[in-house]
């Protein structure tokens, strides 16, 4: 869909449930026709469902797709800013917080319009059956996309499935197992009604395959099991995807559109662009280096013997990043390596580093370890960081990905086992993530029981799907976000790392890290705290608490 990329076509008012006033959509043309008449042939439906689809570009001023950021909020990731995701990680959300109430607004707005077309598309004329179900099909698909969103931050939230009057804005909230009842019956409908696949022109459009992807992680969300699994099946069986055989270039320009991908946001330059470079940037490249990844996802990554680094005969924390998972330094830029041509060392003493993108090479000053504001961790994210935006920071139309391949795998690896199902197949898609040719790690052998196949998955997910917005959901349904989230947010040692004598960290089964008897010799970004009992979810904003009664606040807040 990068050349489909059009402004909000949307005419007309639309009513957002639970809000203060109307929200008026963007008109184009000025002279587009009113609600009462919009959807009245096959264009403006093509029109209606591409303004669903804008809901999708979500990005702040000082990041990109804020999916990608969402991992700030918990023990892999953090934000620099002050901003509702920084809040969220230190455990200091209120009702009332900056950028709480937007986020909201924003989720339902897309719901809005989703839900104008389903309550409209009956006025449309001349089209034929095929293009009402996937324009249906496609608006259910993304409707059930940003609800899960909604469950992920804020639990039961009121289902709405038609727009309504003012009058008709006082709804209480559903349970989760309300919503997500209706999310998969609505995502069966989805699958049914959309192509397995789009033309070119079309890139970037819903599938059925997207459809039963999502379904496969709501329901994981819902502890339905056998729903997820049967739902990830259906795609893997199908053949249509596959990973890619380059880790590192699935989330570079070089990755876009290829067969893991099952959804992505579409951006392009000159039309949709974004600003994640900058964020994720060093700052010898000219970064801000604002959201980086923490010490204990670096130390979360496996040696090349498929053992923990608490375990492995190959660890050395002198040489921390020798003889490691390929997919760390395929996820992070770690210190001595090259990053965006330039060399990339955080220790304080490093005051001269290397050019590499000049000819030939010259002597700097370090900006990674003499500027204040350089990455707080000693490390910065490797993923969707393209050297093609060096030169367009702010400007960058990399896409991202919302849904791929990879994550189907393992949830059904992750239902199987909740399942007690570890046969064959579940052991071939853990594998199968763990064994993609740039990464080649040895595969989990059978054998095991359900206790440490829970402890492998689930630090699979956390180093495969780290930076794309999934680990906020991991935790909250696991129910390990008072393990991992309070107490010291570290970064690297604070000397070279070559005076880490032999000292190791230990793991235990949920992926808790503890530094005990080393912890001094860390840098200390920020001391979180997280309440067990309010925690797990975020407080409604207190404008919407205000506007709709019925609301009832979570618990805590």
């Amino acid at each position: 869909m990068k050349n489909l990329i059009v402004t909000i076509l949307l005419g007309g008012v639309i009513l957002l449930p639970a809000l203060s006033c109307n929200k008026i959509l963007e008109k184009y043309p000025l002279n587009a026709p009113s609600d009462v008449t919009f959807l009245s042939n096959e264009q403006e439906l093509n029109l209606a469902v591409n303004g669903v689809y804008n809901n999708l570009w979500y990005t702040t001023s000082v990041s990109g797709q804020i999916e990608y950021i969402m991992d700030a909020a918990t023990d892999i990731g953090w934000d620099r800013n002050s901003s509702l995701i920084t809040a969220a990680g230190q455990g200091l959300l209120t009702p009332a917080t900056s950028g709480l109430s937007a986020w909201w607004e924003h989720l339902y707005s897309g719901i809005a319009r989703a839900n104008f077309v389903l309550d409209n598309i009956g006025r449309v004329t001349g089209a034929s059956q095929d293009v009402l179900d996937k324009a249906e099909g496609q608006v259910r698909f993304l409707r059930a996309y940003w609800y899960s969103q909604l469950m992920t931050l804020w639990g039961g939230v009121p289902l709405v499935v038609h727009n309504q009057e003012i009058a008709q804005s006082q709804v209480p909230r559903n349970s989760v197992d309300e919503i997500i009842d209706f999310l998969l019956k609505d995502l069966d409908v989805a699958a049914g009604q959309l192509p397995e696949s789009w033309s070119t022109g079309d890139r970037g459009r819903a599938t059925r395959y997207s459809a039963m992807a999502l379904k496969s992680r709501i329901a994981l969300m819902g502890a339905r099991y056998d729903v997820a699994a049967a739902a990830a099946q259906y795609v893997i069986d199908a053949g249509k995807h596959s990973l890619n055989a380059s880790y590192e270039q699935l989330f570079q320009y070089k990755g876009e559109h290829n067969k893991e991908i099952l959804f992505e946001v579409e951006y392009q330059y000159g039309t949709k662009v974004h600003v994640m470079p900058t964020a994720i940037f060093s700052r010898n490249a000219g970064g801000n280096s604002t959201k980086v990844p923490t010490q204990s996802l670096v130390d979360s990554y496996e040696c090349i013997d498929g053992l923990t680094i608490d375990q492995s005969p190959y660890y050395d924390p002198k040489k921390p990043f020798e003889n490691r998972d390929p997919r760390l330094k395929q996820t992070i830029a770690v210190p001595g390596e090259i990053f965006l041509g330039y060399q990339f060392e955080t220790h304080k003493d490093s005051t001269k580093s290397w050019n590499y993108n000049v000819t030939p090479a010259v002597r700097i000053t370090n900006q990674d370890a003499t500027n204040p504001y350089a990455t707080f961790t000693g490390y910065c994210w490797k993923k969707t960081a393209d050297a093609t935006d060096l030169t367009a920071r702010n400007s960058s139309s990399l896409n991202f990905i919302l849904i791929r391949y990879a994550e189907v795998l393992l949830n059904y690896a992750e239902a199987k086992i909740e399942l007690d199902q570890i046969d064959a197949p579940c052991l071939a898609a853990i594998n199968a993530v763990r064994q993609r040719p740039s990464v080649n790690m040895p595969p989990i052998a059978a054998g095991k029981i359900q206790e440490a196949m829970r402890t492998i998955v689930r630090r699979e997910r956390k180093v495969e799907l780290a930076m794309e917005g999934l680990r906020l959901q991991d935790i909250r349904r696991w129910k390990i976000a008072e393990k991992v989230m309070p107490g010291p947010l570290y970064g690297r040692p604070q000397k070279p790392y070559n005076y880490i004598n032999q000292q190791r960290p230990v793991i235990d089964n949920d992926g808790v890290i503890s530094y005990t008897g080393y912890a001094d010799k860390l840098s200390v970004v920020e001391t979180r705290l997280f309440n067990a009992g309010r925690d797990y979810l975020w407080p409604i904003p207190q404008s919407e608490m205000d506007i709709n009664k019925k609301l009832v606040q979570n618990p805590g807040y």
